[in-house]
């Protein structure tokens, strides 16, 4: 049984899973949030038998928390946990690009479809809205966009008419009412926004794409765009425990 999380600006998610790789339990937390209590509270520990876990990998972009998951899960279940960057990658996938500046949740993503002979790109709708190229089995870097949540909440942040709202998918672009033009404003511009950069990435590589879509808004665009899209909401997940198989059990 093996431990896979993945821990982002805003949100960390861990994975508890059997060795047929089905996910038995997954947890949510805000990363702020993260500290000892929340972690044994969340978890549940008294609820799985923590001498079965035999490896522990993360993905972070946050590396104070996980230096803190990293203590809790050796004080608690005495195993050792690994972040992907630090494993060696070549098997899994070939990338072109410095290491050291891409996040590990987008390596996760690109692991998950490596090994195939198509080409993906990888949306991911994070902090920031991601684009990962993915030649066959070749990481090629991508496109770093600003993120809806985050654009959304620093709108309503800097302009005081604008109320708190959720986004959703208007049929309509011109806007009567404030929450209506700015629910259009972020559902049609990102969907221009993304339309135009995967045009662009086809055009660049002179390549055709499978699109894949994960993160939290994936569902409210799947249908909105010029293209054929696939939804995968764990694919950080399946690749890090793709990925689990470079570490040696305990």
């Amino acid at each position: 049984m093996i431990i896979v999380g993945d821990i982002g600006n805003t949100e960390t998610k861990i994975c508890f899973v059997n060795s047929k790789k089905k996910i038995l339990k997954k947890i949510n937390i805000k990363t702020k949030n993260i500290n000892f209590n929340t972690l044994k509270k969340s978890i549940k520990i008294s609820n799985l038998n923590k001498d079965k876990f035999k490896k522990c990998l993360f993905s972070s972009v946050v590396p104070k928390s996980f230096k803190f998951i990293k203590i809790f899960f050796k004080n608690v279940y005495k195993i050792n946990c690994y972040e992907l960057k630090k494993l060696p990658l070549k098997s899994l996938v070939t990338i072109r690009v410095n290491k050291k500046q891409i996040g590990s949740d987008r390596l996760a993503n690109a692991i998950s479809l490596s090994n195939s002979r198509l080409n993906y790109i990888i949306l991911d709708f994070g902090t920031a809205t991601t684009f990962d190229v993915l030649v066959k089995n070749v990481y090629h870097g991508g496109v770093i966009a600003p993120g809806v949540n985050l654009s959304l909440k620093t709108l309503i942040d800097k302009a005081t008419l604008i109320p708190n709202l959720n986004l959703k998918k208007t049929n309509k672009v011109i806007g009567k009412n404030t929450i209506f033009a700015v629910r259009s404003g972020f559902f049609w511009g990102y969907t221009g926004l993304i339309d135009n950069i995967i045009g662009l990435i086809k055009k660049e590589t002179k390549k055709t794409f499978k699109i894949v879509l994960t993160g939290g808004y994936a569902h409210l665009f799947k249908n909105a765009l010029n293209t054929k899209v696939i939804v995968n909401k764990d694919i950080t997940i399946n690749g890090l425990i793709k990925a689990t198989k470079l570490i040696k059990s305990k």
